[in-house]
């Protein structure tokens, strides 16, 4: 039997351990990319198939809604079938529908597919974080959650800016086609070295899984609805089905000895204000990312090309920010290091907001890096956060939440940028920036909350805590 064959108990050995990390990180970042690749050509699109800009956003909310409503179930799946199966399976299912995405000629047919595509990315997002805990050895998982985030935060930056030189010499169709081989690649080293789980013993629970669907789909799908200008029954009909799904969901899960959504870790106040700032400050990001294409366009009159370089310095900005804050988090408050970023990155992007009519490119540029370093030192301190408020048992758990509050925010921000743009059309862009000013804001301030003295002085005996019982296993 193969090395790979084996679940070995810290971690894998070398050198599979390094290429198990490179086919995650691969995994993870053509998974997450392509939630914002698409971004820069939406209106290039929406022209190309004659689409309004307000109903093009489902390209993007198609993606992200699929990801959001089956992150969880995937996730607790992977428990029970293995973590490498939801992941390869995943990938084979995101690389098929990126040829779908490729060869659509019609916003519906577009759309279907990105929806495919996004189960395929939940797959490999919702066992990701658990893949990494088998892969690295135990004194070395916190090293492994900090390269997670850095990937992500890259990732869903980098995207615009892959999405411009893609365009620089090709059509939008060559924006999905990037990743069919990818897709291979990642397939081939996924099947020879990502490891092996012992499966759980409890059964997959369906009811958690259907209420978990409609507790979230049926949730953005209200918000969409009233962006669109839907009857108003349809609308509180909707939010109102989401609530009581949620209810039933939440209270069916306190009766569960393995939840599908961890209301144990929701109870823990520090996991909670974490999970909370996620999710705004997320919501803020993505606020930006799907208005600020169309922003640059409509305002200032820049080619799709030119938007994709002009949001290169937010990523660039992240990549400098993120090992920074890794290295400040071991010496100050994860609370005050996100409220400080999250505040940097609201300031960021009010700037955009009200720049000048005559703007030059260097006006977009600093206030771009503004934005992307405030966001990077929030990020990579509130997932170390959410992590280690988490006994070790449930880490499981925190990595799937950790996912969901990511993804929840990104398809709320989406999803109101395309309410905005209906509502507003003349300057829905400007006031999405706006908004997502007031997520970021709400964000720092939760992220604050954590100085309390009982919740700093708890988070860092658990901290403590948890590093000295991976040391001594």
């Amino acid at each position: 039997m193969s090395s790979a064959m084996i679940e070995h108990a810290d971690g894998l050995p070398q050198p599979q351990r390094n290429w198990a990390i490179f086919t995650i990180a691969l995994g993870l970042l053509v998974a997450v990319i392509d939630g914002s690749i698409a971004n820069v050509a939406l209106p290039t699109i929406a022209r190309d198939l004659d689409a309004s800009p307000a109903f093009s956003i489902w390209i993007v909310n198609g993606y992200q809604l699929a990801i959001t409503i089956s992150l969880l179930p995937l996730s607790s799946l992977g428990e029970i079938i293995g973590y490498r199966r939801v992941y390869l399976a995943g990938l084979l299912l995101f690389t098929l529908a990126s040829v779908f995405c490729a060869l659509a000629h019609n916003l519906p047919l577009l759309t279907v597919a990105r929806i495919v595509q996004g189960f395929g990315a939940a797959g490999i997002l919702s066992v990701n974080a658990a893949l990494v805990r088998f892969t690295y050895p135990r004194d070395l998982l916190g090293r492994g959650i900090g390269l997670n985030a850095l990937v992500v935060a890259i990732s869903a930056a980098v995207g615009p800016t892959v999405a411009s030189f893609i365009l620089a010499v090709g059509t939008w169709p060559y924006l999905f086609a990037i990743n069919i081989p990818l897709g291979i690649v990642t397939l081939a080293l996924g099947l020879r070295y990502l490891p092996h789980t012992r499966p759980a013993v409890h059964a997959f629970d369906w009811q958690s899984a259907g209420l978990s669907a409609v507790a979230f789909g049926l949730g953005i799908a209200a918000i969409d609805s009233a962006g669109h200008g839907e009857a108003l029954y349809l609308c509180l009909s909707e939010f109102a089905i989401a609530a009581v799904a949620c209810l039933l969901l939440v209270r069916r899960q306190t009766h569960l000895a393995a939840p599908l959504l961890p209301v144990d870790l929701l109870r823990i106040p520090i996991f909670a204000l974490s999970i909370g700032t996620s999710i705004a400050s997320f919501c803020g990001q993505m606020l930006a990312f799907v208005a600020m294409p169309f922003y640059l366009e409509s305002h200032f009159g820049y080619s799709a090309v030119q938007i994709g370089l002009l949001i290169t310095p937010w990523p660039i900005a992240v990549g400098f920010a993120a090992p920074i804050a890794g290295w400040l988090v071991e010496r100050y408050p994860a609370g005050l290091l996100g409220g400080i970023g999250l505040l940097v990155f609201a300031v960021g992007l009010g700037t955009l907001a009200l720049m000048p009519a005559a703007a030059s490119p260097f006006d977009v540029i600093w206030r771009m890096a503004l934005a992307g370093a405030g966001f990077g030192l929030f990020q990579t301190p509130n997932n170390r956060t959410m992590i280690a408020a988490a006994p070790r048992e449930r880490s499981g758990g925190a990595s799937g939440m950790l996912g969901t509050a990511r993804l929840l925010g990104q398809t709320i921000g989406a999803s109101l940028v395309a309410l905005l743009l209906a509502r507003f059309p003349a300057d829905g862009t400007r006031i999405s920036l706006m908004v997502g000013v007031g997520f970021a804001v709400v964000g720092a301030a939760l992220s604050m909350l954590r100085l309390s003295t009982a919740g700093s002085q708890g988070a860092e005996r658990v901290r403590v805590h948890e590093s000295q019982r991976l040391k001594g296993e």
